[in-house]
């Protein structure tokens, strides 16, 4: 019966779809066999969800935009929680807004399955989507900055994996879990249990020392070090001797930052407009071959199988090129291999499947591989006064690749194979920005923006030193002749 009591005559049978919680995951739309407007009523396919918010508040007909909307507006919340979030973990610590991003998450995650509207759905999604900014920044910044240097890049490394890992679980728990307030619920509780732990976590010893903590820093490295075993050594750090290790740096740290700071000086802008560029594509190029691969025709829980699984040995290979090659060699082979294969795959007949469907996973797993060495990059590349408002920009910058990836997909009507040149051209064209970044291989991090220059000027006058013999020798067989 319609909403008339009416017999039905399902002019519009709509899919029923459910709206992921990670934004990496995406689904079919919505089955239309018929265009004409729905005045007849229409019926859902249960065959794979019980219940989802499309027809919890029939988001279908007129309201069909409503759903994508609802992912927009979840974006836009991942958006404003990196711009926002990574320069209040530069001023009130790592530590700090990594608790009261698990809280905020926690919270609005489970009242997001309390939903009683459309409208407040939204709401929470949005809150949802900036703390989950928020946590992935505060636990990288914390990882770099306390891991040693020699197993940096591993330990970014597991982080990958893990999040490989909970892209696969959630395929998992949405088979098993049809009705979507119970599958919230599910992904949304465990973040008051990684709360109650979080408080064990220690602040970065190095952001206390810059934000004239000295004696906080003091206590925390004397714990790690009781942690680690090391009692001796941990009572010997002193106030004073710790002060007196970083006197230089100490002497040219400001008392506050601002996002301004990321183009104040001439190494940093540079640092800056690069890796942004990085960031934009990256994600841009990701999200576009995304909307590709869902026409595999089959399972939904398969396609996210394999969005999984080709991490897992895209990770591996990155961060063995990582660890011996170096981080700026990598991220540009990664992102140029990913561009080439993107651009390939339009010449691949469409009759060879395989062979296309080969190509985007590739492409897939070289664009996964760069995220995974980006983020440490731009970790490394930014002194620590910056470093959190640095990477908070970065994943800024991909969140807005995110959105404008299926503005470049509208191409497609005009001409058939643009968007994939457009999202072929994208990762090439920011491998050659990479290439102009500095290398951080074995480097020790910078906590100043002088010492981020220095280095720039230093790495500028030795080069110009390796030129001047061959020029002096021009010069004399210049006058010799």
């Amino acid at each position: 019966m319609d909403k008339n009591g009416q017999p039905e005559k399902c002019r519009r049978f709509v899919t029923a779809q459910w709206q992921f919680l990670d934004p990496n995951v995406t689904v079919p739309n919505g089955t239309q066999l018929d265009t004409e407007p729905c005045i007849e009523g229409w019926t859902y396919d249960r065959s794979i969800f019980t219940s989802t918010i499309i027809t919890e508040w029939d988001l279908v007909c007129n309201f069909q935009k409503l759903r994508q909307m609802a992912q927009s507006i979840y974006m836009a919340g991942v958006l404003l929680g990196a711009l926002v979030l990574g320069g209040l973990s530069d001023r009130f610590g790592r530590k700090a807004l990594l608790i009261w991003s698990l809280l905020q998450l926690a919270v609005m995650g489970t009242c997001t399955a309390f939903s009683s509207s459309y409208i407040s759905y939204c709401v929470f999604r949005f809150l949802t989507g900036m703390a989950l900014s928020g946590i992935a920044l505060s636990i990288t910044c914390l990882i770099v900055e306390w891991i040693p240097t020699q197993f940096r890049t591993i330990t970014i490394a597991i982080t990958g994996f893990v999040y490989t890992f909970g892209q696969i679980l959630l395929a998992g728990l949405a088979y098993s879990i049809p009705d979507w307030r119970w599958l919230q619920m599910t992904v949304s509780l465990p973040f008051f249990f990684f709360l109650m732990y979080s408080w064990w976590f220690a602040e970065s010893a190095r952001w206390l020392v810059l934000a004239g903590k000295a004696e906080r820093s003091v206590k925390v490295l004397q714990r790690v070090a009781r942690l680690n075993g090391k009692w001796e050594e941990g009572e010997k750090i002193t106030t004073e001797i710790l002060k007196s290790e970083m006197e230089k740096e100490l002497s040219t740290v400001k008392s506050y930052y601002t996002i301004s700071d990321l183009v104040r000086t001439p190494a940093i802008r540079k640092i800056f407009c690069c890796i942004s560029v990085v960031w934009f594509s990256t994600s841009f190029s990701y999200y576009g071959l995304a909307m590709d691969l869902q026409n595999f025709g089959v399972s939904i829980y398969l396609i996210q199988l394999i969005f999984g699984a080709v991490d897992f040995p895209a990770k591996v290979v990155i961060t063995i090129s990582m660890s011996y090659i170096g981080r700026r060699v990598s991220l540009s082979a990664c992102l140029i291999l990913a561009g080439i294969v993107i651009i390939a795959n339009v010449f691949v007949p469409t009759e060879l499947q395989i062979v296309r469907t080969s190509l985007a996973v590739i492409g897939k797993g070289c664009l996964s591989a760069a995220f995974n060495c980006v983020f440490l990059f731009t970790t490394e590349v930014y002194p620590t006064p910056i470093r959190q408002t640095g990477l908070g920009f970065g994943s800024t910058m991909a969140r807005v690749g995110g959105m404008v990836a299926p503005l470049a997909k509208m191409l497609d009507d005009y001409v058939s194979f643009l968007p994939p040149f457009v999202y072929g051209a994208a990762p090439i064209l920011s491998g050659i920005a990479a290439t102009f970044l500095p290398e951080t291989l074995n480097q020790p991090l910078p906590d100043t923006v002088e010492e981020v220059e220095n280095r720039c000027r230093k790495k500028i006058a030795e080069d110009t030193k390796e030129k001047i013999p061959l020029q002096n020798q021009e010069k004399v067989l210049f006058k010799e002749t």
